[in-house]
C-alpha cells in the first residue's frame, strides 16, 4: 500500500500527494483537567494532490494561498537529521521502557494525568499504570513519547492508517500543528527523507524553531486558523 509523500518546499508550503486523507482531530480534555482523547472533526474532500499552509498566514487556512511570497516567509528547515533512537533518552520502568526526544515536543500535554507519563513508566509494574502510560505515550502526536517492549525492544504503537490531522486544542484556545500518521514519507526541499516514523508533526503556524516539526510555538501565539472547536474572537490568526 502506497502512503503517500509530503515535500517540504523552500520558503512554502508542504506539497502532499498520494490521496492522504485530510481531517481535523480535536484534544478532548478529561477528568483531571488535562488532555486525554482525541475526537474527530471535519473531514476534508479526498484530493489526490494538495498544498498546506506552512507560513500560517494563509486566508485559506489550512491550504496555501500564497502568503507566503508576499510576506517572506523563511521556513528553513532546522530539525535535527539523527535518528529518532539515536536521540531519545531511555527511561527504564518494571512493565516497558519509555523512550524519550524532548526536542520533538508539540505542547499536547497528553503526557500530564496520572502523575505524567514518566512516574506511570516507573511504577509500570501496577497493570494500570502501565495500560495508562503507554495509551498516554500512544496519544503523544508528535511522537516525542514511545514505549517499547522490555524483551523485544520493540515499539508498542497504536495502528494508524496513512493520514494527516490538522490539530485543534481547545483547552488552550489555539490551533496545533500537522499530526502526520502512519509511516508517511517526509522529504525536504533538496529531497532529502527524513526518518519515516508511526507519528510526528508538522509546523503550520511559521514559528517554530524546529522547521518543519512543532515545537509548540503555536501555544505562545495563540495560532487560530478559525476553527468551530475555539473562540474565534480570541488570539491572532496566524501572525
Amino acid at each position: 500500500m502506497k502512503k503517500g509523500k509530503i515535500v517540504v518546499s523552500k520558503n512554502g508550503p508542504y506539497l502532499v500527494s498520494g490521496n492522504l486523507p485530510l481531517a481535523r482531530e480535536i484534544a478532548k480534555v478529561g477528568s483531571e483537567g488535562e488532555p486525554e482523547t482525541w475526537a474527530k472533526g471535519r473531514k476534508y474532500p479526498a484530493q489526490k494532490e494538495y498544498a498546506l499552509c506552512r507560513c500560517g498566514r494563509s486566508k485559506q487556512k489550512p491550504f496555501c494561498d500564497g502568503t507566503h511570497t508576499v510576506t517572506g516567509f523563511d521556513g528553513t528547515e532546522t530539525a535535527s537529521r539523527k535518528s529518532y533512537a539515536g536521540q531519545a533518552v531511555k527511561i527504564n520502568g518494571p512493565g516497558f521502557d519509555l523512550l524519550d526526544v524532548e526536542p520533538l515536543c508539540a505542547e499536547a500535554r497528553f503526557c500530564h494525568p496520572q502523575g505524567d507519563t514518566w512516574h506511570l513508566t516507573l511504577e509500570s509494574d501496577d497493570p494500570g499504570k502501565r495500560k495508562a502510560a503507554i495509551r498516554q505515550a500512544g496519544n503523544c502526536p508528535s511522537g516525542r513519547l514511545v514505549a517499547c517492549d522490555k524483551e523485544t525492544g520493540q515499539p508498542i504503537e497504536p495502528e494508524y492508517a496513512p493520514a494527516l490531522s490538522l490539530v485543534e486544542d481547545p483547552q488552550k484556545n489555539s490551533s496545533g500543528p500537522i499530526w502526520v500518521k502512519g509511516g508517511v514519507r517526509i522529504e525536504s526541499e533538496n529531497g532529502k527523507a527524513y526518518e519515516t516514523r508511526n507519528r510526528v508533526t508538522l509546523c503550520r503556524c511559521g514559528k517554530s524553531k524546529n522547521k518543519p516539526f512543532c515545537d509548540g510555538h503555536h501555544l505562545k501565539i495563540k495560532f487560530n486558523d478559525g476553527d468551530g472547536s475555539l473562540n474565534k474572537k480570541s488570539g491572532r490568526k496566524g501572525r
